[in-house]
């Protein structure tokens, strides 16, 4: 994973000591490439090998990031604000549409949470954080 890709706030897993655990990122070093992860335990420092991206579900849009879910004749959708995000074939995250007022985004390609996290971002001017802590 790159650093990067990375914003505090981004939901993602670290490998710690052997143990895979989610954590939300609170700093980035882009000099020494590490980022600084709360794994729920405690902060710390991890290089990229140690970070994976988090990949979408409908449990973690609904309970790790705080969207409604809404079954539709089109697919799931899940809103947040006015920020919406449809997934076409339910359980498969390969084929969504994203949308926030004017600005329609259509992917084609899994997309991980931080990924998602940015595009709200970069859609609404907003972070899209982390509602409850695991």
């Amino acid at each position: 994973m790159k650093i990067s890709d990375l914003k505090e706030g981004d939901v993602v897993k670290v490998l710690d000591e052997g143990v895979e655990r989610d954590g939300v990122v609170t700093d980035v070093d882009r000099e020494e490439n590490q980022a600084c992860v709360d794994n729920g335990i405690q902060e710390f420092w991890y290089n990229p090998a140690e970070i994976a991206p988090v990949p979408m579900s409908e449990e973690r849009l609904v309970q790790v990031l705080g969207f409604e879910k809404e079954d539709t004749e089109e697919g799931t959708k899940f809103k947040k604000g006015a920020f919406r995000l449809l997934v076409k074939d339910p359980g498969n995250y390969t084929n969504i549409d994203l949308w926030y007022r004017e600005d329609h985004r259509h992917f084609n390609h899994p997309i991980y949470l931080h990924e998602l996290q940015n595009l709200h971002l970069q859609m609404t001017k907003v972070p899209l954080e982390r509602v409850t802590a695991h």
